[in-house]
């Protein structure tokens, strides 16, 4: 499944679970690419505004993730970091628990799901176990996250995968353009632009 260079921009309308807006700017580099955004979100009683910077290498394996939040409880940061072996450091302190982690996933966030749809090599109905450092919305807390990706099509101008998450027993189809950017994840986000 070959994909297209990702746009220079996209945004996202975050409704159903949450109601918020999304934006996210890619940009390629010599020693991979960058990925940074911000989406400022309402769900339940909670008020939310992430920002986030992600850096992967060439093969869109995350490297270093910097991320910040603002809520009524006032401002956090975190700071993720992924050596070559594949070990994990939260603020500098070690996460032997991320461990084999190769994705950093956003809570608040529908672009995060574009880096394992980048990286991997997908066969239609083979699922791949895609574990990820899952980084919570309202505290920025970081826990492991168990998922799966399986490829139910790859069309001409769109690609459909089945979406498992053991963690939070959740499942879904999210529809990507070519590029790898999710056109829609229901219940959380839909493609605006």
């Amino acid at each position: 499944m070959r994909l297209t260079t990702p746009p220079g921009g996209a945004s996202w309308n975050h409704a159903g679970a949450r109601d918020g807006f999304e934006i996210a700017f890619f940009q390629a580099l010599s020693t991979g690419h960058r990925v940074s955004g911000h989406t400022t979100a309402h769900e339940s009683s909670a008020l939310w505004s992430v920002g986030y910077d992600v850096s992967v290498d060439r093969s869109w394996t995350t490297v270093a993730v910097q991320a910040s939040s603002l809520t009524n409880t006032g401002r956090s940061e975190v700071t993720l970091a992924r050596d070559d072996a594949g070990r994990w450091t939260v603020n500098g302190e070690p996460r032997p628990e991320l461990d084999g982690c190769v994705d950093v996933d956003f809570e608040s966030s529908a672009v995060t799901n574009t880096l394992p749809v980048h990286r991997l090599d997908f066969f239609e109905g083979v699922g791949v176990d895609v574990p990820a450092a899952f980084v919570r919305a309202e505290d920025l807390r970081v826990e492991r996250l168990e998922q799966r990706y399986t490829l139910i099509n790859a069309g001409p101008e769109q690609i459909l995968f089945h979406y498992e998450s053991s963690t939070f027993e959740f499942a879904c189809d999210l529809r990507y353009d070519r590029s790898g950017l999710i056109l829609e994840y229901p219940g959380i986000a839909i493609r605006e632009g």
